[in-house]
């Protein structure tokens, strides 16, 4: 069961000191393939990678990506200027006395911006070089719990198209032994139509009325219809029975069985055909609805 659905989400989380990091990967149906990637401050490199792995591994759908990081607390490193700070003993040393001033302490000279400097942890690019890399492999853990996801809903759309595909089948050929299609059923509406005719208006031609009847019974007739029906049906298995991304032809062809139903149900001059008809477009409308959810 090739098939794959477009939708699907999953996650993959990992760590390596000193940092802690999690993928979220969701995805739903969409024309064409649109990755959109977001990453933390300080992470953007991971964006053009994250979209070619992600290329590699989906061939259709909206796919968000979203990678969250915390790194573990350090405490932070303290430096004090040595040079500002003997700078400014110094130059306070020099200063006359003032009186009602008590002389400066130590904890005033150290509140004094410039004297103290807090630097934050931080790591080198070696460390954040190495650190991306296993984001990346988180990543690709990540995207093959997203395919199998999305393989095992393919698989249960598979289940469903079949049964579509057979019940649009059996229908087609309900129309194709309908009763109101036999030779012997169009003889006899001619020839009440003709009787009709001639019998409103004797001015008539016989003749000409008898080739206008003949040539409505052909535009009437749905022979191509079914044909047509039959040859989407194999279209249609052969597609989902594929290893290839086979949604877009698929909907393409939940078109042209629509289009067959529709006209099917418009030359028809018979009741039950127009009633088989009807059933046929309301089962070709609910393939394409399943149709919209296959890559």
């Amino acid at each position: 069961m090739p098939l794959k659905s477009m939708t699907g989400f999953s996650r993959a989380s990992s760590a390596q000191a000193p940092w802690r990091w999690t993928w979220e990967l969701k995805a739903v149906n969409a024309r064409g393939l649109d990755i959109r990637v977001r990453t933390p401050q300080g992470f953007d490199p991971l964006e053009a990678a994250a979209r070619a792995a992600l290329g590699k591994a989906l061939s259709r759908g909206t796919c968000y990506a979203n990678l969250s990081a915390t790194r573990e607390t350090a405490a932070a490193e303290i430096r004090i200027n040595q040079g500002a700070l003997e700078n400014l003993r110094a130059s306070l040393a020099a200063l006359p006395p003032v009186p009602g001033i008590a002389p400066p302490t130590m904890d005033g000279l150290l509140a004094i911006r410039g004297v103290v400097e807090i630097v934050e942890a931080s790591d080198s690019e070696d460390v954040m070089a190495a650190i991306q890399q296993a984001m990346l492999k988180t990543l690709d853990a990540a995207i093959a719990e997203l395919v199998a996801m999305r393989a095992k809903e393919g698989a249960a759309l598979y289940s469903v198209l079949s049964r579509r595909l057979a019940e649009i089948a059996s229908l087609t050929q309900r129309a194709e032994d309908c009763p109101g299609r036999k030779s012997e059923a169009v003889k006899v509406r001619l020839a009440a139509s003709i009787e009709s005719l001639s019998g409103a208006s004797p001015a008539l031609d016989p003749a000409r009325l008898h080739q206008e009847a003949i040539l409505l019974a052909a535009k009437a007739d749905v022979r191509e219809e079914l044909d047509r029906l039959v040859a989407h049906i194999a279209a249609a298995h052969e597609l989902i029975e594929s290893r290839d991304p086979a949604g877009r032809k698929l909907d393409f062809l939940a078109q042209e069985l629509a289009r067959e139903a529709n006209t099917l149900c418009s030359k028809s001059n018979d009741r039950e055909l127009t009633s088989i008809g009807m059933e046929l477009r309301a089962a070709v409308e609910q393939f394409r609805e399943q149709v919209q959810n296959i890559e």
